[in-house]
């Protein structure tokens, strides 16, 4: 199987390293050569910094859309065509428009397509999941999510400020490079109806993005979920709890760890992450199934439909800022459609 990777930023080099640990080597590069990280690890593998010479000369099975989030459907829509199955990197977009006509470049080329929210692969969340279906803390109320992380500090490398994250030309801002918890809010909790939400730039790093989210998000169950998102925090946390009608869980973002009261036994149940858990299992664990997905053997766990809804939210709650009015994200007449 041969693939295309889309951009060598840090999450297209990830990738890189995780599909030759699993035994991949039939590897094509398309670059536009803007990366600012040191290319050594990439010697040896063929350059294409045309894209559709690239799909054309090399005929990928799959590609990988790790280009900034701007540019996404700038590459994924073509190589759909071409009859690639995409890995595309979350957001799926900084838009609403051009998603439709991915799908139907999808459609046509025959392609599979996983949105990167790798967060689904994150054993703790897992582990979350069926305990909430199990009933085991009863009928979910409530929930927050809190993750901030120092900007700066995420690819020393670089000038933070050079970054796709902070810059509006290239999709970047907290509620849309920091929407994994919209995704697996509704993953776990069920749809989002409705969100209200404040952003701020704070000037702190100087961006014209914002560096600071709040948002309520109001689910279809009833259930409140409470989401806030930085650029600034140190140091960084990443944690969410939930509040059931029985019990309570809570989970570290960064340690992986779960543990959730039961109020019929009165007491705390603890789950530590597995041995040799760190934070690229879960990128490990995406590309296993990506390579699942692309062979026919399982379907996505997170389609294109997840990403969109995803980006609808993040939207919405930036729509709701500007305005100062609460959003519909998912009317009653469309969640039955």
């Amino acid at each position: 199987m041969r693939f295309l990777i889309c951009g060598l930023g840090s999450i297209g080099r990830r990738h890189l390293a995780n599909l030759r640990a699993l035994g991949q080597e039939d590897i094509v590069l398309y670059r536009t050569g803007l990366s600012t990280i040191p290319d050594p690890e990439l010697e040896g593998l063929p350059v294409a910094h045309d894209l559709e010479t690239a799909l054309e000369r090399w005929r990928p099975d799959a590609a990988l859309v790790t280009n900034p989030t701007a540019l996404h459907l700038d590459v994924a829509v073509p190589a759909a065509r071409a009859g690639c199955h995409l890995l595309i990197e979350k957001p799926v977009s900084d838009r609403l428009q051009g998603l439709e006509v991915l799908q139907n470049a999808l459609t046509v080329g025959g392609g599979q397509l996983l949105v990167g929210f790798q967060f689904r692969f994150n054993p703790g969340l897992i582990r979350a999941r069926e305990l909430i279906a199990d009933g085991a803390i009863g009928r979910t109320l409530s929930a927050r999510a809190h993750w901030g992380e120092y900007l700066p500090d995420w690819h020393p490398w670089e000038d933070y400020s050079n970054s796709y994250a902070a810059r509006a030309d290239l999709g970047g801002g907290a509620a849309l490079t920091l929407c994994h918890p919209f995704d697996y809010v509704r993953w776990l909790l069920g749809e989002v109806n409705t969100v209200r939400g404040a952003t701020r730039q704070s000037e702190a790093l100087g961006l014209d993005v914002e560096d600071l989210v709040e948002a309520v998000l109001e689910l279809e169950s009833g259930c409140l979920a409470s989401v806030h998102l930085d650029y600034l925090q140190r140091p960084p946390q990443h944690w969410l709890a939930i509040q059931g009608s029985e019990g309570t869980l809570r989970w570290d973002g960064r340690s992986g760890d779960l543990k959730w009261w039961s109020a019929a036994e009165g007491t705390w149940h603890e789950e530590p992450a597995a041995e040799g858990y760190e934070r690229n299992t879960m990128f490990l664990g995406e590309m296993k199934h990506f390579l699942a997905v692309a062979r026919a053997e399982e379907q996505p766990r997170c389609t294109l439909e997840d990403g969109v809804r995803a980006l609808e939210i993040a939207l919405a709650i930036r729509q709701s800022a500007e305005s100062g009015e609460r959003v519909v994200v998912r009317s009653a007449e469309r969640s039955a459609a």
